[in-house]
């Protein structure tokens, strides 16, 4: 019988990142699970108070990455759940050696610390599937055991493939300790908050001219389920965590009611730039190149090990529209500025097309 009282149930279980949604929504639903016997909340800044009354059960540790080695032995850890990744740059927050610095070097300090932590039985880490990065070359469908044909452009993508390396190695290390990284698809959903959601929010997407990527989404509720039970039970390995099935951005864009707004591929960082300023979040080049590629992975082996099926990308999307129907209005000017975008398109695409005659 393992401390948690049931099989596979950890007794004591650290959260990182629980500031921030995901972590937060972890760390409460890992609390609320009476097989769990403690969770304690992990990140350097404050939970916002929109985070209070769902923490209520949560013991919180201001401490960085770089101090968890003492807590982790300590406090006689059993399993570790390392959500602390940042998906995109924030210039106000330092940039991209500031996302480098808590991604990577966050990632080689936790796993120093759990090395040392004599008690830790499992070590549950986030990762994306951007770690297959996204150009012309990808395959149809993604597996776990498909390399990149390429290095991702993005700044996140090249950190996801830094932080399964270390965890490779860690594995080697501590083959005691049951180890788990989750690629996730974007997450959408009712209630995310994401790149992703704030992309389809705008009244007018930007798209790339004669591309249509395919793509899959995960909802939030099912990434939650997924790191739940990777936490209660032993799925020791690598999975890809998508929704099956898959929607072509132009489906989506019609599904979501808004206005497409094409441009040459060269000119997309000009669009999202103009979508940046219409107050709908920042965009890496990790999200260009998805918007611009697409990406679809194969889910057979989460299916298979955790008897778990997520909803489909259709219905995660579906959720999404209806939670933000009518939430996004499109204005005169903006309705104006998307002319003029589409327009500016037109113009390049004749002129690349005069320089080629």
């Amino acid at each position: 019988m393992t401390p948690g009282g049931t099989p596979g149930a950890p007794g004591v279980v650290v959260v990182t990142g629980v500031s921030r949604y995901l972590g937060a929504h972890v760390a409460a639903r890992l609390a609320a699970d009476p097989h769990i016997e403690r969770v304690i909340g992990v990140d350097p800044p404050e939970p916002g108070a929109e985070f209070t009354d769902l923490l209520d059960r949560v013991e919180r540790v201001r401490v960085d990455a770089g101090s968890l080695g003492g807590l982790l032995a300590d406090l006689d850890v059993d399993a570790v759940v390392h959500l602390a990744l940042v998906t995109a740059p924030d210039q106000q927050h330092g940039g991209r050696a500031a996302m480098k610095e808590q991604n990577v070097i966050g990632t080689m300090q936790l796993l120093a610390a759990c090395q040392r932590a004599p008690r830790l039985r499992k070590l549950v880490v986030r990762s994306s599937t951007a770690a297959y990065g996204a150009s012309f070359r990808d395959p149809a469908v993604f597996t776990e055991e498909t390399e990149p044909r390429e290095v991702p452009r993005g700044g996140f993508g090249r950190d996801i493939l830094d932080i399964e390396g270390y965890v490779r190695g860690f594995r080697r290390r501590r083959p005691d300790v049951t180890a788990t990284v989750l690629r996730f698809a974007p997450f959408i959903g009712s209630t995310a908050d994401t790149t992703l959601t704030r992309y389809f929010s705008q009244p007018v997407v930007p798209t790339v001219f004669g591309r249509d990527p395919r793509l899959q989404f995960l909802h939030f509720d099912d990434a939650l389920e997924v790191l739940h039970r990777s936490i209660v039970e032993d799925h020791p390995g690598t999975y890809n965590v998508a929704g099956p099935g898959v929607l072509s951005l132009s489906q989506a864009i019609r599904r979501a009611g808004r206005v497409a707004v094409p441009v040459l591929e060269p000119g997309l960082s000009g669009a999202v730039a103009f979508a940046r300023n219409l107050g709908f979040g920042r965009y890496g080049l990790d999200q260009v190149d998805l918007f611009v590629h697409g990406r679809v992975v194969d889910t057979t082996r989460l299916e298979q090990e955790y008897g778990f099926t997520p909803r489909s990308t259709a219905a995660a999307f579906d959720d999404f529209i209806r939670a933000h129907h009518g939430g996004v209005v499109v204005t005169r000017d903006q309705l104006a500025a998307a002319e003029r975008l589409v327009l500016e398109g037109i113009r390049q695409v004749r002129a690349a097309v005069r320089e080629r005659l």
